[in-house]
């Protein structure tokens, strides 16, 4: 039913609820219009699978607080398995060798450090947590019928693929090295107050292997957060469809898109939910994604044992794999992508600071007045019916619709991936947004181009556009109480 209702894009009440479940969770989850005092368990972002300890620098490292201890120990294996440095083949580490030979990181910890985001390259270059997505439009009738049905969500450099790898095994030179400048841009703000925005322009420098394309487009991509995912993907089907049709309805100029995505292993279209366009429909498709286009690591839901390797890459392809046969016929056998797929679906989303100071419940109306929570949807209840006990019939609070929206020409990569255009995002969660310097760097949107969440507002644009002047037009008192709402999630 669900695999229906996504490809005719129609929401209709959720089958995992009974009519009184139905009622209850309508009531729960309306907006508020009361911002005198927080709302009933707002503290609690992930509902009782809340972390609930120290908000430090490790606190989107925890497991959900509703995990059986049996489960536990699966968390603690998964977390192993993600942090695990992989190495070239052939090594007397066997169960760890297999890395590119082209690749952008040797672990999954290099890029989502402590569970947080990723960022631009530093003073030194080090670029571990960012890449570039490259993409080709579809140059054939082919290639234009693979896309419309959902068999290809856009086309790889014919000599680079589908992302610059700026690292390789000895012996191998890697591809290229991605380059990033910027310019300043002054924006005035109501009360006489500026910020200064930094305008990128990306390039590779040294490419090992040729050309690219010259139709092909870069897209830089910083790693997003972790915490939640497997929450998010226990959000019904019928809600998500149903933020679209109130959109459409509404007739306010805000219209998000339904990601619609074939899952990795049965092919079924489905809703994509994870990456900055949706492109994924699964914790489980994302982690089998990364292991092979980030570190080369094949699997069994995406056996490239030479990774983003292609024809053109020959010397790549004639590396030696890491596949152990006593272990199956991939590099990462079914117990470790099931494993790395368990600790990423079950890492905490932290609770709520400060839900009651004044200043953040000013700043809280004002989100709401600005049309913010018209794409950041503050809450849900998880699906009954979920697959994991422990992510069922809990009432989070993620702070996204999970649409895509047209955000303007100044966030516009120019890079369609399947129904996504180039112009178009998916609305980012918010939950954990306070504690991004704690956890990292402050490093916001798909490029990392805002360096503090005032920036970030004011890079919107497209269907965000009015909420991006209601809040350069507050007054500073108003900004900052926004503001401080927002570093309470």
């Amino acid at each position: 039913m669900l695999t229906a209702l996504v490809a005719n894009a129609t929401a209709e009440p959720r089958a995992d609820l009974s009519p009184a479940d139905r009622a209850r969770v309508e009531t729960v989850t309306a907006p508020t219009g009361d911002f005198s005092k927080p709302e009933a368990f707002e503290v609690m972002s992930a509902g009782a699978a809340t972390f609930t300890g120290t908000a430090d620098a490790k606190a989107f490292t925890h497991p959900l607080a509703t995990l059986s201890f049996d489960q536990q120990q699966q968390f603690s294996l998964g977390e192993a398995l993600f942090q695990k440095l992989w190495v070239s083949a052939p090594s007397s580490t066997q169960a760890s060798d297999g890395l590119g030979p082209l690749f952008n990181a040797r672990s999954c910890e290099s890029c989502h450090q402590r569970g947080g985001r990723g960022h631009p390259p530093g003073p030194n270059g080090d670029a571990t947590s960012m890449f570039l997505r490259l993409a080709r439009p579809a140059h054939t009738d082919t290639e234009k019928a693979e896309i419309a049905a959902l068999k290809a969500l856009n086309f790889g450099d014919e000599t680079y693929g589908r992302q610059l790898q700026d690292r390789a095994v000895p012996g191998l030179a890697a591809e290229g090295q991605m380059a990033v400048t910027y310019q300043p841009k002054t924006v005035s703000l109501s009360g006489g107050e500026t910020e200064v925005l930094q305008v990128p322009a990306y390039r590779i420098d040294k490419l090992a292997y040729g050309p690219l394309g010259a139709d092909t487009i870069l897209s830089p991509r910083i790693a997003n957060p972790m915490i939640g995912m497997g929450l998010i993907e226990a959000i019904a089907d019928e809600d998500i469809l149903g933020n679209a049709e109130a959109q459409a309805q509404a007739g306010q100029g805000i219209s998000g898109t339904v990601a619609k995505v074939r899952d990795h292993r049965t092919g079924d279209v489905r809703i994509g939910r994870f990456g900055w366009k949706a492109e994924n429909a699964g914790v489980r498709d994302q982690s089998a994604s990364a292991l092979a286009g980030d570190i080369g690591i094949s699997s069994p839901d995406d056996p490239r044992h030479a990774g983003d390797c292609t024809a053109a890459e020959k010397v790549c392809l004639a590396m030696p794999n890491g596949v152990q046969k006593r272990l199956g016929t991939v590099e990462a056998p079914p117990p470790v992508l099931d494993l790395m797929t368990f600790y990423s679906e079950t890492l905490a989303p932290p609770k709520r600071r400060d839900v009651a100071k004044a200043e953040v419940l000013s700043g809280k109306a004002l989100f709401y007045a600005s049309g913010c929570a018209t794409c950041h949807r503050p809450k849900y209840v998880t699906r009954r019916d979920a697959a994991n006990p422990a992510l069922s019939f809990q009432l989070i609070w993620p702070y996204s619709d999970f649409l895509l929206h047209d955000m303007g020409p100044e966030l516009a990569d120019g890079q369609q991936v399947g129904l996504a255009t180039g112009r178009q995002w998916r609305t980012p969660p918010l939950w954990g947004l306070g504690l991004t310097g704690k956890v990292g760097r402050q490093a916001y949107l798909h490029d990392g181009r805002a360096s503090s969440l005032p920036q970030a507002i004011l890079w919107h644009g497209g269907e965000a556009e009015q909420a991006r002047q209601a809040f350069a037009s507050m007054t500073p008192v108003n900004r900052k109480a926004l503001i401080t709402f927002l570093e309470s999630l």
